[in-house]
């Protein structure tokens, strides 16, 4: 067809091409100072002790990167301003222009060299592996075939991916080791910051953190390419700090400050292999449009019974069925559903501890339920009232009615908007990424990391939801033009 040919096109046209962008000007330090401001992307989701909200005045951020960004922006001799981005794309954004430097806890690796300037190091981490107190694994080595998790497009990913193990993937600091706690993983591996405060702490008595240093690197600022000048204003002013015991002080407040931080700097580590679009990358997409698929498939096989439960109950059941299923309804359309997964997955681990794709399935089937519910509704209100009527005639009870009457047509009049109900699933299954499962647009994001680039993995992802989705668009089409036909034949 003509648009998986312009996909396929586009695809070639991208893959032959740098996703890089060019490198600015070095203009960036000169605009610093005219506007007398630096902005800096960073995520608050990292919180404390990076970057969050002040407890006492939750208009003010406070954290030790919003100290060292504010000691740097004076020695330049401007002010510092903070902007809110995802953590997972500081550095495509950096790239595009939206802020002038990154610096949330961004690690010095040899990708990230090759693709962005970075500054003097400014903390040095240790990667802390956490297990179970009752586990007995000695190091990272004996989880062979384990899962472990961590944090995506961070240094213990990159060495997770060379060791037999299962890197599991999250968004957030806390997650990782609420799984662990919970028996979902076998490990964490993170930075000593977040361990320290997420890991090694009294209120998760279950877990324990090893005592070596698995790895260690640093945390550094990020710039554009070609930003020379406003790098090496960056690295005087934090050479400054650290002549003068600013960085001590701040680091120290923070209770950051230990020996690693006069010890050797650590290596970036081996340069990673740069992977490009082939075969082997196209397997994995399948493989997650797979998921998604399955968890689309059996999500809506729960919405459709429990939905008509719903729309029976609103319909034709007493008071109390009545309220009790518009309750339902409106409390699960009125949130969102990137909520209920956060509360099914995570809230109501110490009750129920489900794994990711069991989590997914109930929580997307649950909210689609009260979607489909009314969908129902709609269609058992429009039939005409003497179907009703005439199968009290045969002599059928209520039930009966309901099962050989008024459902089979309800659910004929109501197949058009399931099919596109079930498009519209398609597309929100890729929200369950936040309870670590790799479906097709998780995919497409460690891809883009890999690449370097968008383009490529976007328009692949695009063209499987496409392919996913269009059969059953036109299978709405065909059934909307089917049904809106007079079945009746014409009176002579």
């Amino acid at each position: 067809m003509a648009w998986i040919a312009l996909g396929i096109a586009l695809v070639g046209i991208a893959a032959c091409g740098d996703p890089t962008p060019a490198g600015s000007a070095d203009t960036t330090l000169a605009e610093v100072k005219r506007r007398g401001e630096l902005t800096w992307g960073a995520d608050i989701q990292g919180g404390e002790p990076f970057v969050y909200e002040d407890p006492d005045h939750p208009d003010q951020l406070v954290g030790f990167e919003v100290d060292i960004m504010n000691a740097i922006a004076r020695r330049l001799g401007v002010k510092a301003r903070f902007v809110q981005y995802a953590w997972s794309n500081l550095v495509p954004s950096l790239e595009r222009g939206d802020f002038d430097v990154v610096a949330n806890g961004l690690e010095a690796t040899a990708e990230r060299r090759e693709r962005i300037l970075l500054s003097e190091p400014y903390y040095i981490y240790a990667e802390t592996l956490t297990i179970r107190a009752s586990d007995s694994y000695g190091s990272i080595f004996d989880l062979e075939g384990k899962r472990v998790g961590t944090l995506n497009q961070t240094y213990a990913h990159d060495i997770l991916g060379q060791l037999p193990v299962e890197p599991v993937l999250y968004e957030g600091n806390e997650e990782p080791y609420s799984d662990l706690a919970n028996g979902r993983t076998d490990a964490v591996l993170l930075d000593n910051i977040i361990a320290d405060r997420y890991g090694c702490i009294a209120s998760q008595p279950t877990l324990r953190c090893l005592p070596y240093d698995v790895a260690r690197g640093t945390y550094v600022i990020g710039m554009r390419k070609g930003d020379v000048s406003l790098k090496r204003a960056i690295d005087q002013a934090l050479a400054d700090m650290r002549a003068d015991g600013e960085l001590e002080r701040i680091l120290t407040a923070a209770n950051l400050w230990d020996a690693r931080q006069t010890a050797e700097r650590p290596t970036e580590g081996a340069k990673p292999h740069r992977r490009t679009f082939d075969g082997d990358m196209l397997k994995q997409f399948l493989g997650a449009a797979v998921v998604t698929l399955e968890i689309s498939f059996f999500a809506f096989l729960i919405a459709v019974p429990v939905g008509l439960l719903l729309a029976i109950a609103r319909v034709y059941g007493g008071t109390v069925a009545q309220v009790l299923a518009r309750i339902y309804i409106e409390a699960f359309r009125g949130t969102p559903v990137l909520l209920q997964l956060y509360v099914l997955y995570y809230g109501l681990s110490s009750y129920i501890k489900l794994g990711p794709m069991a989590a997914a399935v109930i929580g997307l089937g649950l909210n689609y339920a009260a979607y489909e519910a009314e969908v129902y509704r709609g269609a058992l209100l429009a039939i005409p009232r003497g179907q009703a009527e005439a199968a009290r005639a045969l002599g059928l009870g209520p039930w009966q009615t309901l099962r050989h009457v008024m459902v089979p047509q309800a659910l004929r009049l109501a197949l058009p908007p399931m099919t596109n109900d079930f498009v519209s699933l398609l597309k929100d299954s890729s929200l369950v990424s936040v309870i670590t499962v790799i479906e097709l647009t998780k995919r497409m994001t460690i891809a883009a990391v890999d690449l370097r680039g968008w383009l490529v993995p976007g328009i692949a992802c695009a063209l499987l939801y496409l392919a996913l989705s269009f059969p059953l668009s036109e299978l709405a089409r065909r059934l909307e033009r089917r049904l809106a036909r007079d079945q009746r034949p014409i009176a002579l």
